[in-house]
């Protein structure tokens, strides 16, 4: 893992598809200044009203302990295959087993799908995996034989090579906003398997956003722009946020010095703790999602921009 100073601060680990992370050393005295404002052919379907990656959004962690070892366990048998992956497709598809809406315990969804990987009835016959304990015949409501199910339709899917492994998602619910629900929900597990319910839900949400156009003083109505689209998030989560970044910044609570940011954490860029003009969602693996400036879109970034001020943990 290699070092980079930003500063005054040190942003650690590659980023892009690498993990890495970031730690805050010192809050920026001086700095540049930023822009910124102050069912598919797989045959799965993701649960009819909800959001995709919406899951529960209670503060404790998005992923029961079982359910992360089913993941890794059955992501272990395709090579290349992010558990991450297959973790954020059961927590957008059930809430990891959680929902209570039909078809995840009994019975299908309205696409014919079923169990917590809400997979339909031809798709499980064609790629039945009988997981760790599972059952005999295998059975879609079966969380280790879904889960084991899922990993080998994507596995055939080409979800063991990171070239295609949007492609693999995309074939397992063929829509743009499940796969960057998915794929950014991922990068958050992969760096912290912990995280809440909460900011699944702010992550899902601003992943939801990708693409959409920049906005000066959007929230959402045509646009955001960065301190929109946080607030948004958080207020999708039930978090209430101030509207601009300075205030947002001010608003806390800090993440220390010498702390790992983590996904979730709002990231804060300006000439200093009195001057913050930009913010961004950290997600993991070295990124956040922002809205950045006039004429962009909502993207996913890195958040190794210069002039890091600090960063807040709300909620």
């Amino acid at each position: 893992m290699t070092g980079r100073t930003v500063a005054g601060t040190m942003v650690l680990g590659a980023l892009g598809s690498v993990l890495g992370l970031v730690v805050l050393v010192a809050v920026v005295a001086g700095g540049g200044a930023v822009s910124g404002g102050g069912s598919g052919a797989g045959g799965v379907s993701a649960t009819p009203g909800s959001s995709p990656g919406v899951a529960s959004g209670p503060p404790g962690p998005a992923l029961p302990p079982a359910w992360t070892d089913l993941y890794q366990q059955a992501a272990a048998s395709c090579p290349g295959l992010p558990w991450s992956v297959v973790a954020a497709i059961g927590t957008v598809e059930s809430g990891s087993g959680s929902s209570t809406a039909p078809g995840v315990g009994s019975g299908a969804n309205s696409a014919g799908a079923q169990g917590p990987m809400q997979i339909e009835p031809a798709t499980f016959a064609a790629y039945a995996t009988v997981g760790p304990g599972g059952a005999r015949p295998p059975s879609p409501y079966d969380p280790p034989d879904a889960v084991a199910t899922a990993v080998t339709l994507l596995c055939a899917d080409g979800g063991g090579t990171a070239a295609s492994l949007r492609a693999a998602v995309m074939d397992y619910d063929h829509s743009d906003v499940y796969a960057n629900t998915v794929l950014t929900l991922s990068l958050a597990f992969g760096e912290d398997p912990a995280i809440s319910g909460t900011v699944v839900d702010a992550l899902s949400f601003a992943a939801q956003q990708l693409n959409t156009p920049y906005l000066w003083g959007g929230t959402g109505s045509g646009g955001f722009d960065c301190s929109g689209l946080t607030q948004a998030a958080y207020r999708d989560a039930g978090i209430s946020l101030p509207r601009v970044a300075q205030d947002q910044f001010d608003a806390g609570p800090a993440v220390g010095d010498g702390s790992e940011v983590e996904p979730g954490d709002l990231v804060f860029f300006g000439t200093g703790p009195n001057g913050v003009d930009h913010v961004g969602l950290y997600v993991g693996a070295g990124e956040m999602i922002d809205a950045p400036h006039s004429g962009a879109l909502v993207r996913l970034d890195s958040a190794g921009w210069s002039g890091l001020v600090g960063a807040t943990r709300p909620g």
